[in-house]
């Protein structure tokens, strides 16, 4: 059974970056509405965007050294243990979980990817998409599994690929879309125990 902070799940954000997702699901679990709340922020990189926004808005915040990557991941799964968290949601964390990770934390984990997978795993996503002439590209929430951009797709929304749209501005598109979904799909995994 899930821990709950007053009625709320208790997530935890990895990031390694400005954090742009981070803040949009921050300010969803502000919300009355909200079925979760923000317990923890983990950051493989420190001073980043996102760090700086999680500290001033007083989330505990653990930057963890990944020049070990076992020793990382034990040292993450202590914290998130001792925190009683609930679910993971990787926005934009740019280290790959290891399957030994994902099977001793027993929680659901969950991943945004820029494109309409299985399309398009991995990196580089909208050059590659943009290379291809591609009419349609857009966002997907996922599951984590052990391969990668692989698991269970909990939501997705596509976005139409204009004839002078380059990479850049597709990443531009496709993020204020990311921005709206991600706290659709954890409220999703929540009220449905998806």
């Amino acid at each position: 059974m899930a821990t709950l902070t007053g009625n709320k799940k208790k997530i935890a954000v990895f990031i390694s970056g400005r954090g742009t997702n981070l803040k949009s699901i921050y300010k969803f679990s502000q919300k009355k509405k909200s079925l979760f709340n923000i317990k923890l922020v983990i950051s493989d990189k420190k001073n980043v965007g996102g760090v700086i926004f999680s500290k001033k808005n007083k989330i505990n915040t653990k930057v963890i050294n990944y020049n070990n990557k076992n020793y990382a991941e034990i040292k993450i799964l202590k914290i998130l243990n001792s925190n009683k968290i609930d679910i993971i949601c990787l926005a934009g964390f740019m280290k790959i979980l290891s399957e030994t990770f994902i099977k001793k934390s027993k929680m659901k984990i969950l991943n945004i990817h820029p494109s309409l997978l299985p399309k398009y795993k991995g990196l580089n996503t909208h050059l590659r998409v943009i290379k291809n002439k591609e009419k349609f590209s857009g966002c997907t929430v996922h599951f984590v599994s052990k391969k990668l951009d692989s698991g269970k797709i909990i939501i997705q929304r596509k976005v139409k690929i204009n004839k002078n749209d380059t990479a850049k501005k597709l990443e531009k598109k496709i993020l204020k879309i990311e921005n709206k979904i991600y706290s659709i799909a954890i409220m999703k995994v929540i009220k449905t125990n998806f």
